[in-house]
């Protein structure tokens, strides 16, 4: 499965100036843009830098034919097509500052100065990914001093380091204060922050070796473990997370949130409307079976981890929250009862006497209604043109709490 892509270019001032023609890449996802950017430069000889998604063929990602707003970064006058009415730039208030027109520059110009603080000069910024959740570039960066490059107007050494610039939106702005927290108290299990900026940007240290994905299940049970020595650690100190603004999803507010999104996505649906009315005497008896509440990651996935197989960090911070770390467990386990059974083990340890057991058996269609919940927060705070990303996941999330009672 490949992308057809459509881009419709503006100028730094937001002024359509047409499209270019379709070209293919080999990615499906749509949020990733790398490889649009390169297809652009090679086929029409153009830089450019995406804004966001305008339309697509398929109601939800990926693959299919996909039309972005992009931003013309370079010079050059690329022989351009006109554009379709379905995809002229409009206005909306929920649109992320990345998206607009300049914003890109702002924060990439934002992370130059950051790095020259550092005594780093960015000698090629890579664009990696562009959607409502964020926007990640990668900087190849030199140190000052040193033998000069013949393309480098000052003098630098030749020894590229990469470092990483993500901006978040508003939701997601708790990223920094977790980050922070976890360099200061656990230094070693999630990336290095360098800055944290205005409008969610962030500038991170390069994390060495892979995506996890493929991790078997002796890595995850790894993985768990890491996140257990995390979730401990955070224990104390969770009422001062929360103070700087990690979202507070313990019982009381987590039943309230639940409760909305099905008054909103299933308000005729018995069997969701029986549980909403029995929430508060389920998470009742979930507190009954002694666990604390943690830090949570709160997308705790193989892709999520960075590393290898014997040394990994954990990266993507922006949905974490204060709350029960079964939520952790039940998203990485994924139905695997032996991950789940290493899991309750490492509970029992740390906290004798507490039923890890049954506080997941109780847990597992609130956690089903806690994704539908996520998502539906994502559709009440993205620009319209990206609701496709996220739009299927409600009832996906619904159906499956569903199933699980």
């Amino acid at each position: 499965m490949s992308r057809r892509v459509t881009l419709v270019l503006v100028d730094r001032s937001g002024a359509v100036l047409g499209a270019l023609p379709p070209y293919e890449v080999p990615m499906p996802w749509w949020q990733e843009v790398a490889d649009v950017v390169d297809g652009a430069r090679q086929h029409y000889g153009v830089d450019v830098t995406v804004l966001r998604l305008l339309r697509a063929s398929r109601d939800a990602p990926n693959g299919g034919e996909v039309v972005y707003l992009a931003e013309l970064s370079g010079a050059g006058t690329p022989s351009m097509v006109g554009v379709d009415a379905r995809d002229q730039p409009g206005a909306d208030e929920r649109r992320a500052p990345w998206a607009e027109p300049g914003g890109p520059a702002a924060t990439l110009g934002w992370a130059a100065e950051r790095l020259a603080e550092r005594g780093r000069l960015v000698v090629r910024p890579v664009q990696q990914r562009a959607w409502n959740l964020s926007a990640i570039w990668r900087l190849d960066t030199v140190s000052a001093g040193g033998p000069a490059p013949a393309d480098m107007p000052e003098r630098v050494d030749i020894a590229r380091e990469p470092v990483w610039v993500k901006q978040v939106p508003q939701f997601f702005a708790h990223e920094a204060a977790v980050l922070r927290w976890l360099g200061d108290t656990l230094p070693g299990t999630a990336p290095e922050l360098l800055a944290a900026g205005p409008h969610g940007r962030l500038l991170l240290a390069h994390v060495p070796g892979d995506g996890r994905y493929a991790a078997d299940t002796a890595e995850r049970d790894a993985l768990a473990g890491d996140l257990h020595r995390v979730q401990l650690r955070s224990v104390p100190d969770l009422d001062q997370l929360i103070a700087v603004g990690l979202p507070d999803l313990r019982a009381p507010w987590l039943a309230d949130r639940i409760r909305a999104v099905i008054a909103a996505h299933a308000p005729d649906d018995p069997a969701l409307t029986a549980l909403a009315d029995g929430l508060d005497a389920r998470l009742a008896a979930v507190a009954e079976c002694g666990l604390p509440d943690t830090l949570v990651h709160g997308d705790l996935h193989p892709g999520n981890a960075i590393g290898a197989r014997d040394a990994r960090m954990i990266i993507d911070w922006g949905d974490s929250f204060a709350g029960h770390p079964a939520f952790d467990i039940l998203r990485l386990a994924d139905g695997d009862a032996s991950l789940i059974g290493s899991w309750a083990a490492r509970w029992r340890s740390s906290v004798p006497g507490c039923d890890p057991e049954h506080a997941i058996a109780l847990l597992r269609p609130v956690a089903a209604l806690r994704h539908a919940a996520v998502y539906a927060g994502f559709l009440d705070r993205i620009e319209r043109s990206e609701h496709r990303f996220h739009a299927a996941d409600v009832p996906y999330w619904l159906d499956a709490a569903r199933a699980l009672l």
